[in-house]
């Protein structure tokens, strides 16, 4: 097995106190989180390496285990350690989760769930994780993100300007409203939308039964995202014509060839 070292992938020294451990994950976490690094394959492997290392040195019993078998066994400790620790005996208890939802929260990542079943497959939810709430620091512990004091848009600003770190941010939802006949509505079908700002155009499926003030969401047709980010949403916002007004229109169209392109 390959040799490797807690201390040593997190950074810090073997008497670094839980607070200084904390922040070290804190700030790899967010280095080698996967939504920063979608074209980077090694950053998955690395995000591995410092979740594990953290859910083994933020705990005092691991920890004490940990550097029983680096007395014991040398640059073998590591071997020796996961020959008796699975990946659940590691993360049982840990506030790995909790660390995930802050970064989802500061700077719009996916969420922990989404990002462990990734990293892990679907057999980490046996994984006993620390659930919110559970948090009991001791002396010396902080259980916010440095930073917390300012707001995470300002943190966000500091990092990208000073440090040149890049966070990728979701595009902005847009809105719009079509007008659709009772005909399209009660049957369902499909639907040419022009967006005339944007000098887009698209057939927009229009699901059967659908009423007034209803909307529909084409996902990723919003603005750009930024750094990376995926694009937003466009919501459609419908509305149906009258019977009455719907006859009207029928009888130009039918009266006056090209007249569609004047209401579209």
């Amino acid at each position: 097995m390959e040799t490797r070292d807690y201390y040593e992938i997190l950074g810090v020294n073997r008497d670094a106190s839980i607070k200084e451990i904390k922040e070290a994950y804190r700030k790899m976490a967010l280095k080698y989180h996967p939504d920063r690094n979608r074209d980077n394959p090694q950053a998955a492997a690395k995000m591995k390496e410092i979740n594990e290392a953290y859910a083994v040195l933020s705990d005092p019993d691991k920890r004490r285990h940990y550097d029983s078998f680096r007395e014991s066994y040398g640059n073998a400790a590591y071997e020796q350690f996961r020959g008796q620790y699975t990946d659940e005996d590691i993360f049982r208890g840990s506030d790995i989760g909790q660390i995930f939802e802050e970064l989802s929260r500061m700077f719009g990542f996916r969420g922990f769930d989404e990002i462990f079943r990734e990293t892990y497959g679907p057999g980490y939810r046996i994984f006993e994780f620390r659930r919110s709430g559970e948090f009991n620091p001791r002396a010396g512990e902080t259980p916010s993100y440095p930073g917390i004091g300012i707001t995470g848009r300002v943190f966000k600003w500091i990092l990208r300007k000073k440090l040149g770190i890049q966070f990728p941010e979701k595009g902005r939802d847009l809105y719009d409203i079509i007008t659709i006949s009772p005909e399209l509505a009660a049957r369902g079908g499909k639907f040419r939308y022009v967006n005339r700002g944007e000098k887009r155009e698209f057939v927009v499926s229009v699901p059967p039964g659908i009423k007034s003030g209803q909307k529909i969401r084409l996902k990723g047709l919003g603005g750009k995202g930024r750094d990376g980010g995926e694009p937003g949403d466009l919501y459609l916002r419908v509305r149906v014509r009258s019977r009455f007004l719907q006859r009207i229109l029928d009888y130009l169209r039918e009266k006056f060839p090209g007249f569609d392109h004047i209401i579209s």
